[in-house]
């Protein structure tokens, strides 16, 4: 793929677009980032609050802790946080400069605020929208189908912002169909290394760090150590355990900033951190390591936007099938052994169920880096699923739309009970 050629210039903006700083699951963050950019626009701290989110964003926020609240979790934890000390400009950012006056402030606030959190009948699965009330005054901010895209912003009644509401992004973002397995693999042969250093090197320097910090501290349920523990220092299995201390880390308030794929922490984890440890193991170059990085980022985001930004599906299984491809990358494979290794991830993992954002969501990193794993060093070995195994299809890219029917279509009955059976107490 030639740099000149309008294809080149969309794959880069794609990963500029995707791989994006963020402090703290993504779900309660947008929250956050909806009530302070509600908070700025009413200009000061509202007596009353509403919160009306899709079923969706209350199973990914319900259970994950909030950073720099000192350890709370929940959607009213997030909302206070995004109001009292909420920084609007800086958006999956919102939380970063919080202090630990503010920190006492908001865990006040949460005691004496009137909130109201409620469970929306919204067409889109993605859909958040704050009130804010303050004497005579009203602010109300809404968000749909992406974690920072605010299509609405009203303050008395009066229109700040108004876009198309529709779960299909109104963001100016760059067409995710382009994709494909075979241009992913051509576009990280021949791209510009210094195109996307700044990108990439942010993606290994910040994944990489929260990953160390998961294995140096005490975070959930410590998936990370115990894969260390019971199964060793083998490369395989270095590329489990760092990548689900990542999640153990993020998924537990630790306040360390993750580059995100596809909207998630975990998935730019996933993506990112096995791939860095195969690229330590193999002595490789920094440029291949961008270049592996490259196909393992696109081809997660490739798989993901064929299944939409939330589901049943867990998000982690597309990042491990994109990781397995980086690593097929650094061995040498290009698209005929990189699209055999996704196809074979695929049928192994795929119909893993996403019950929201917490601690276990490292096990699941774990479990889906495996999977690709496996489907790597099975086309290694000569062995491959076919089309006919069950889901699998004739051809890469109607393997991926496949899956896609499965998570969006397939599994929104699922989806469904899921979120119902984690509001029951």
């Amino acid at each position: 793929m030639e740099r000149t050629d309008e294809r080149y210039r969309s794959y880069l903006e794609i990963l500029r677009e995707e791989l994006v700083p963020a402090m703290g699951c993504t779900e309660p963050i947008a929250i956050a980032y909806a009530a302070a950019v509600a908070r700025r626009t009413l200009g000061t701290l509202p007596d009353r609050i509403k919160v009306e989110v899709s079923g969706n964003i209350i199973k990914n926020v319900k259970s994950v802790v909030v950073p720099h609240t000192g350890g709370l979790h929940g959607i009213e934890a997030a909302a206070a946080a995004g109001i009292v000390a909420g920084k609007a400009e800086k958006q999956l950012e919102v939380l970063s400069d919080v202090t630990e006056e503010q920190i006492v402030i908001m865990r006040e606030y949460l005691k004496t605020v009137e909130m109201q959190v409620q469970k929306i009948d919204s067409p889109f699965i993605f859909d958040i929208r704050i009130t804010l009330w303050a004497a005579d005054d009203s602010t109300m901010a809404r968000i749909v189908g992406n974690h920072t895209n605010l299509v609405q912003l009203q303050k008395n009644g009066e229109k700040r912002i108004d876009r198309p509401v529709s779960e299909t992004v109104s963001e100016r973002r760059t067409d995710r169909s382009i994709l494909s397995v075979e241009e992913i693999v051509s576009f990280a042969e021949t791209v510009d290394p210094a195109d996307v250093a700044p990108i990439l090197d942010r993606q290994i320097s910040c994944n990489w760090a929260i990953a160390e910090e998961g294995m140096r501290g005490n975070y959930g349920a410590n998936i990370g150590k115990t894969l260390q523990q019971a199964y060793g220092e083998s490369v395989q299995n270095r590329a489990r355990y760092m990548a689900a201390a990542g999640s153990d880390a993020r998924m537990n308030g630790c306040e360390m900033p993750v580059v995100i794929n596809s909207g998630s922490g975990n998935q730019g984890i996933t993506a990112s951190v096995p791939v860095i440890v195969y690229a330590k193991e193999l002595g490789v170059t920094q440029e291949q390591l961008y270049r592996a990085l490259v196909v393992s980022n696109l081809c997660t985001i490739h798989i993901k936007s064929c299944i939409g930004t939330l589901s049943a599906y867990c998000g982690a299984v597309s990042a491990g099938c994109g990781a397995a491809a980086g690593i097929t990358y650094l061995y040498g494979g290009r698209f005929n052994e990189i699209k055999h290794t996704l196809v074979n991830a695929m049928a192994i993992d795929s119909g893993v169920i996403c019950d929201g954002a917490k601690a276990s969501c490292a096990a699941k990193i774990a479990s889906s880096v495996d999977a690709g794993l496996m489907g790597f060093h099975m086309y290694r070995c000569g062995n491959q699923f076919y089309a006919g195994d069950g889901i699998v299809k004739k051809g890469i890219e109607n393997t991926i739309r496949t899956v896609g029917l499965l998570a969006s279509r397939g599994m929104a009955d699922t989806d469904r009970e899921i979120i119902r059976l984690m509001m029951k107490d």
